[in-house]
């Protein structure tokens, strides 16, 4: 009798380990994600900004890249529409 006692002894102090094991590891996981989150969404505004610059640049470096383009190319097409 005695050894179904501290069989289910053991059981319970299993339990309650378990449990206190889970919610530490919920604990552990929400103050990552509260830590981390913040970091997270600058590292996120960060490679936005950055990705917006680039393709600011590329407008900008394409734009007089457009308008040679096209004083080179508008005098052949008056003539291309006059023939």
């Amino acid at each position: 009798m005695g050894l179904f006692v501290a069989f289910f002894g053991f059981v319970a102090v299993c339990v309650v380990a378990m449990v206190v094991f889970a919610a530490a590891a919920l604990v552990i996981k929400v103050a990552f994600k509260l830590i981390l989150l913040p970091i997270l969404a600058m590292a996120l505004i960060i490679k936005l900004a950055a990705l917006f610059v680039i393709a600011a640049v590329i407008i900008a470096l394409l734009i007089p890249l457009a308008i040679l383009a096209l004083i080179f190319v508008g005098p052949f097409l008056l003539l291309s529409s006059i023939t």
